[in-house]
């Protein structure tokens, strides 16, 4: 573990070989990896040691203290110095800590597409099915005739918060209130991004990311009626065992490309369930072997058991005790590939920035230092047809 005065004198080496963006990278690098983390260190060591001045400008932070005219000549020194990169680092990443955690799996599963727009249309040309035709010798090749297709976007939004460092934050030394703001800030981020993706892959009370194909919102899961030319919806068929899970994967058999009238080349990965499901789901996926039972002959009425291994293998378990929270009923589950249905159509990621110096937080409020932290974007459903949804 390093300390502050270990730290300073890092620093003073680097600054003496003109490798002060070295010295910040290793910094974030070491935090990045988990070699140095918040906790070890002190907010009001790290002001007194990297700051001008710092320890008698902590002492006028004193109650009672009058050093109000130096204080206001040396808070642009404050803001501007090397403490103020240290601390953001370490906010930073308190922050990303928090909002990238394990917790938020839906979040994980789900690719981020990176975009300039506030909602866009894919334009895209569609499948052209088989049409490849008998050629004759010395005669030409048939065109393939295609034809043009696209996909609507929501637009995006943005979502934030602020992390102020204040005088006291500083002179009461007050380093775990600050990590544990931060990633409660982080936190609150996430898991925002996480009901926001749970929401897109359920589709139940909102629907501001379902697809919009050729300028027409459909419902992500259905039975084939009406604009929903497609049956992803399999009723009556609870997570019970092996069966229910071959019920589902039937409905993807059946399901064709609008364009072109092909079955969809597609393979389900991923077992999404309820807290309440889990065990049902581990059981069944992780099964050695299976016993199916047939009636025997008729004269007997004996029945016959086979027994062979479990043909249900090759799923990722997906389950978060979010989901019920969510959901109408925790006994609803899915089927699918969610990497291919839907996508994180994203403005810019998680991004810390600091308040430049001598704003008016830091006169009236007392604030050293702030941090904002934001991000923008937007679920998107992009092709409904790689999932399926059981209800009980």
């Amino acid at each position: 573990m390093i300390n502050v005065p270990q730290l300073r004198r890092l620093f003073e080496a680097a600054q003496r070989d003109g490798q002060i963006d070295r010295f910040n990278a290793d910094l974030s690098e070491g935090l990045r990896k988990k070699e140095i983390r918040f906790s070890d260190f002190s907010i009001r060591k790290l002001f007194e040691n990297f700051v001008p001045d710092g320890r008698e400008i902590v002492g006028m932070y004193a109650p009672g203290e009058n050093g109000s005219t130096e204080l206001r000549e040396t808070a642009s020194v404050v803001a501007s110095s090397q403490i103020a990169k240290i601390s953001g680092q370490l906010l930073y990443n308190a922050v990303m800590e928090a909002y990238e955690q394990e917790a938020f799996v839906f979040t994980g599963i789900i690719p981020v597409v990176n975009t300039q727009f506030n909602g866009e249309r894919i334009p895209g040309i569609s499948g052209i099915g088989d049409e490849a035709l008998i050629v004759d010798e010395g005669q030409p090749y048939p065109k393939a005739g295609v034809s043009q297709t696209y996909i609507d976007t929501p637009t995006t939004t943005k979502r934030g918060l602020i992390v102020e460092v204040t005088k006291e934050a500083i002179f009461f030394d007050r380093t775990g209130v600050l990590e544990d703001r931060c990633r409660k800030v982080g936190e609150a981020l996430g898991l925002n991004k996480e009901k926001r993706a749970i929401n897109c892959v359920i589709d139940e009370t909102v629907t501001d990311h379902r697809y919009r194909w050729r300028d027409t919102t459909i419902a992500t899961y259905g039975d084939n009626s009406g604009s929903h030319t497609w049956d992803n919806l399999a009723a009556s068929n609870a997570l019970v065992d092996w069966t229910d899970i071959d019920a589902a994967e039937q409905l993807f058999s059946e399901m064709l490309d609008p364009e072109t009238g092909e079955p969809i080349l597609l393979n389900p990965s991923h077992l999404i369930c309820t807290r309440q499901l889990l065990y049902t789901a581990r059981r069944i996926i992780n099964a050695t072997e299976i016993t199916v039972t047939t009636p025997g002959y008729a004269t007997t009425g004996n029945p016959t058991e086979t027994r062979g291994s479990n043909p249900i293998t090759n799923y990722t378990i997906v389950s978060t005790n979010q989901l019920a929270r969510q959901m109408a009923t925790d006994t609803t589950w899915y089927l699918g590939d969610p990497r291919r249905a839907f996508r994180y159509m994203q403005n810019w990621p998680l991004t810390v920035v600091q308040a430049p110096a001598n704003n008016e937080a830091e006169f009236t409020q007392d604030v050293v230092m702030r941090f904002k932290a934001s991000e923008r974007g937007a679920f998107a459903t992009i092709e409904p047809r790689a999932m399926v949804k059981c209800t009980a």
